[in-house]
């Protein structure tokens, strides 16, 4: 159920709402607009009464919210959400571009990364320290020595670090060395995982899963959103269809449809969405002009020789020509970059 405040209700007032829904065994979660506090509750479905609050002083109506995503759902921040990173803001007028390697390989490789993440006007570097690979015989990743090497590149440069979390194991060594902690594919509904990072306060990027409908992304969304972390940024990654020409099917109509449906902001990711460097500067054209509040691509100094991803990485100044493409049409859709 969603409770929305009148205009400048005091905090007294907001507080016997509270307080009422607590008695009724609702968990509250509050959000404080510019305009509004909407009170947000979880709890019995049995005892959702809308009129019992909406006669209550100082609230301006109250709805009973049907969708199995209570958190997640626009009607919570009819505004939408920003999330903020230091001086990067993700889900607001700009559209903020994060790139790097698959996979920390070298300080040579991911120094490269950083300068030409910086050239082109990134805000962010992407890039794996533990890499969750299908094989177990593959390159695995570099660890807590990876994390360090990437966190001095972007330091140098002026970049925040995304970087995947796999396990809950290894959140308090992602928490020392990444701005925004980023959960794969294979774990979107790894609900141990999820609730561990809920209790956190550091930015999350959710990727949807390979098979994964938009409300199951939803979904996992309200497992971080439900212990108190609302810094959750969602990822559009490509999906599993029976075409084979492309490593998956960027389903591109999810951007428009999460921003209906949900107030969180929402990347795309053009290389795993598609597998294939001749496809990405397409599909992240297209991921801007759709309403994408950023894009997590993956460029590598040398992909032919990338130990990880190569086929999907661009070149150096591949990034550097999609940044000068995406300054155009950012502005058409009511974007800058």
């Amino acid at each position: 159920m969603i409770v929305v405040m009148e205009e400048g209700a005091g905090e007294a007032l907001v507080q016997q709402v509270i307080d009422r829904m607590v008695e009724m065994e609702f968990t509250v979660h509050r959000s404080t607009g510019l305009v509004h506090t909407v009170l947000g509750g979880v709890g019995p479905e049995e005892r959702i009464d809308p009129q019992e609050f909406e006669v209550m002083e100082g609230v301006k109506e109250a709805h009973r919210i049907m969708s199995p995503y209570k958190l997640a759902s626009r009607h919570f921040r009819p505004g939408g959400t920003v999330v903020k990173v230091r001086e990067v803001e993700i889900g607001g007028e700009e559209m903020v571009l994060m790139a790097g390697p698959c996979s920390v390989e070298s300080k040579e490789q991911i120094r490269r990364c950083a300068e030409v993440v910086a050239e082109a006007g990134g805000k962010v570097i992407r890039g794996g320290a533990f890499k969750p690979r299908s094989s177990p015989y593959s390159f695995q990743g570099l660890g807590e020595e990876g994390l360090q090497m990437m966190r001095e590149a972007a330091d140098a440069h002026g970049l925040l670090v995304i970087s995947e979390v796999m396990d809950s194991s290894q959140i308090p060594l992602m928490m020392r060395y990444s701005d925004l902690l980023q959960v794969g594919a294979r774990n979107m509904q790894n609900f141990n995982l999820l609730r561990e990072l809920s209790k956190i306060r550091k930015p999350i990027l959710l990727k949807r899963g390979i098979a994964a409908t938009i409300e199951e992304l939803l979904l996992s969304a309200e497992y971080v959103l439900s212990g108190g972390n609302y810094e959750v940024i969602l990822c559009e990654r490509g999906i599993r269809t029976f075409e084979s020409y492309t490593r998956n099917t960027m389903d591109l109509s999810a951007i428009p449809v999460v921003h209906k449906l949900s107030h969180l902001p929402i990347v795309a990711d053009p290389s795993h969405g598609t597998g294939r460097r001749d496809q990405v500067i397409p599909m992240a054209r297209a991921a801007v002009a759709a309403g994408a509040d950023g894009l997590l691509v993956e460029m590598h100094p040398d992909p032919d020789h990338a130990r990880s991803d190569g086929a999907q990485s661009l070149r150096p100044e591949q990034l550097i020509e999609l940044s000068r493409q995406l300054k155009m049409i950012a502005p058409a859709v009511g974007r800058k970059m």
